[in-house]
């Protein structure tokens, strides 16, 4: 459009939401606040019991019929836009995408609800991966490390740069945390003897809880900050500046969940007795997540398993075949384990790890979730009941070096 249409109609959609910000009001507040504290779809708790509308929702649809002219565009019914869409869209993605992204090297793991897109160049990923994110499905794109400077996430590297740094160390096993040099965790990553015991003589299966995260991970970490960047999968959702990363396009006065990056680092459990703890127990995200495995060590010691050993922990779980068939592949080196649920369940899983509580002897008070608690790895044995008394099924995923696994909001899952 010509230059003075360009105030009126919005050229980012910034312009957008701004512009539009100071004509909604919600219902009958009287506080005259553009944007109020943001709610969920469903019902407010006040006595009116009145719904609260969707703050997105009331822009879009402003935008829609306040902004488009007549002579550009005829009104959008969204709702009934909405209600023609085919209800079964998994399996028209897996019916037709054959045909519609043959330039796109992909495959479905999972009994088919998580993507992989194997080749992580392909300019072309984001069309398949938009039509999977509309569902909240999971997506996996592998050979994010072909693209980094391998020799800047190395252990002995880190800590030489980092080792003198406090930050918090968390012991998996017992839940206890503790401030001490970078250094000593370092050391003992991939060298056992120089992991610290716990009070039973076993070694210690530690991590450092998000070090260092978010502003603190640019200032301390320039190099490895934009090495990190320029690597980013799908980069049109997944980069700070993507033109599809609705979070980078946001007013400033909206409040905003922490986007990182965090650098999430932890012991493997080949060390330990118990191969039922996890390093990260199961929780929910507030936002979407893109975890990135940019380094695996290789632990040496009394007590390790041997490569075959660890493969065949990795095999007695309930895999995908095209996931074996990578664990055989000499040139892959797997390095995490996840374990990984749909939003829509939180509520039935919910319901069994408290029952499991009970079972055990624990208490269960009102105002505790185990779900946001982060109290719970749920281990094998869990997996099955669960499965078996609520019907809900486990996805489970082996992340390999460089493969980046991207969560949808409220996705459930533990490592």
């Amino acid at each position: 459009p010509p230059a003075s249409q360009n105030n009126e109609q919005g050229s980012t959609l910034r312009d957008l939401l701004t512009t539009t910000a100071g004509k909604l009001r919600l219902g009958s507040t009287d506080a005259g606040i553009a944007f109020a504290p943001v709610y969920s779809t469903g019902t407010a708790s006040g006595k009116s019991g009145r719904t609260m509308p969707n703050i997105l929702d009331d822009i879009i649809a402003s935008v829609v019929e306040n902004k488009i002219p007549p002579n550009r565009a005829p009104k959008i019914n969204v709702k009934s836009e909405i209600k023609d869409e085919p209800k079964d869209d998994r399996k028209c993605i897996q019916d037709d995408c054959s045909k519609l992204y043959s330039d796109i090297q992909y495959s479905w793991i999972c009994d088919k609800h998580v993507l992989w897109l194997r080749d992580h160049k392909n300019s072309n990923n984001w069309k398949l991966f938009k039509e999977c994110w509309k569902q909240g499905r999971p997506v996996l794109v592998s050979g994010m490390h072909k693209k980094m400077n391998f020799s800047l996430w190395k252990a002995e590297s880190i800590s030489l740069d980092f080792g003198n740094q406090q930050a918090d160390i968390l012991n998996c096993k017992d839940s206890i945390i503790s401030n001490t040099n970078v250094k000593e965790f370092w050391d003992g990553f991939e060298d056992v003897s120089k992991r610290q015991k716990i009070k039973s003589g076993e070694t210690a299966l530690l991590k450092l809880k998000d070090w260092p995260s978010g502003e603190d991970f640019k200032a301390m970490m320039p190099a490895r900050y934009e090495d990190l960047l320029k690597s980013l999968p799908l980069p049109e959702y997944c980069s700070p500046e993507g033109k599809l990363n609705l979070a980078s396009h946001l007013p400033g006065f909206f409040v905003r969940p922490d986007l990182g990056p965090r650098l999430c680092s932890a012991y493997g459990v080949a060390a330990t007795k118990d191969h039922d703890t996890g390093t990260t127990n199961l929780h929910i995200e507030v936002s979407d997540v893109v975890n990135i495995l940019v380094y695996v060590g290789i632990a040496k010691g009394n007590g390790v398993l041997s490569k075959s050993g660890v493969l065949k922990k990795f095999e007695e779980e309930d895999l995908d075949d095209l996931l074996r068939k990578r664990l055989k592949d000499s040139s892959e080196l797997p390095g995490a384990l996840w374990h990984i649920y749909a939003g829509k369940d939180a509520d039935k899983i919910r319901e069994f790890l408290q029952k499991i509580a009970k079972e055990q002897g624990l208490e269960v008070l009102p105002e505790h979730d185990p779900i946001r608690d982060q109290s719970w790895y749920v281990n094998k044995k869990l997996r099955q009941r669960l499965l078996e008394e609520y019907g809900v099924k486990t996805c489970t995923v082996i992340q390999f070096l460089g493969d980046a696994i991207i969560l949808p909001a409220g996705a459930l899952h533990q490592v």
